[in-house]
C-alpha cells in the first residue's frame, strides 16, 4: 500500500496519551486521511501504559 504510514504513540498518564494523540492528529497535513487507530492498555507492576497505533495515508487533494 504506496503512501500508508505508521505513527505508534504511548503514555503512562491517561491525560498525556490523549493529548499526545490529539496533537498528533491535528499536526496532520490536510490531505492526510486517517485509515485507521487501534488501541490498547497493559497494566504491569501497578503502572498502566496506553498505546494507539495510528494509520494514515497522504491523498490527492481534492479539486473543485
Amino acid at each position: 500500500m504506496e503512501g500508508v504510514r505508521f505513527r505508534v504513540i504511548t503514555a503512562n498518564d491517561p491525560d498525556i496519551f490523549q493529548e499526545r494523540l490529539n496533537r498528533f492528529v491535528a499536526e496532520l497535513a490536510e490531505d492526510t486521511v486517517l485509515v485507521d487507530v487501534k488501541f490498547a492498555a497493559n497494566a504491569q507492576g501497578g503502572q498502566a501504559t496506553y498505546t494507539a497505533l495510528v494509520q494514515y495515508k497522504t491523498v490527492e487533494a481534492w479539486k473543485d
